[in-house]
């Protein structure tokens, strides 16, 4: 069985590539998967690697709830798996905070789950929003903030 490529490896190969050293660059990421399950996560992790995600969503309450800082411009995110194999390194490279309604079709399809429709992200994000809320005992609704992020593929993994 081929062992994982783990995170802090990951991340000690893109420090070095980039001519640092990981004293300069100690603590600079966080490492997350995308929503709430595996089928979720593994596909929209390789939807990054292929090009098409280029954008996240969140909502900006939740935040606050799991004492977690707001992303911002520069940060970088190992992506993993659902099982913690990391699979590349994003930096975002921008921020857009707005009510969910506000939420554009531009945005949507730089999102690239579904048909990259705003239709489909309403939909998909409602759900999951919703689901967070519950975990939060509050309720979605559309003037709800959220945190619209875009990124770039600063590292990909060549494992698969």
């Amino acid at each position: 069985m081929e062992e994982k490529h783990s995170v802090s490896v990951m991340w000690s190969e893109y420090v070095k590539s980039i001519g640092k050293t990981l004293e300069e660059m100690k603590d600079d990421y966080t490492s997350w998967y995308f929503g709430a399950d595996q089928e979720t996560a593994d596909e929209l992790a390789q939807l990054v690697l292929s090009g098409t995600k280029k954008a996240t969503a969140s909502l900006h309450e939740i935040y606050t709830y799991e004492n977690e800082p707001i992303p911002k411009v520069g940060d970088y995110s190992v992506i993993t798996d659902w099982e913690g194999e990391a699979k590349c390194i994003i930096k975002t490279t921008a921020i857009n905070i707005c009510p969910f309604k506000d939420v554009t079709e531009a945005f949507a399809k730089r999102e690239g789950e579904g048909d990259k429709s705003l239709a489909y992200w309403r939909d998909v994000h409602r759900h999951f929003f919703g689901e967070e809320c519950k975990e939060m005992k509050k309720a979605f609704h559309e003037d709800m903030l959220v945190i619209c992020e875009e990124f770039e593929v600063v590292f990909p993994s060549n494992r698969d």
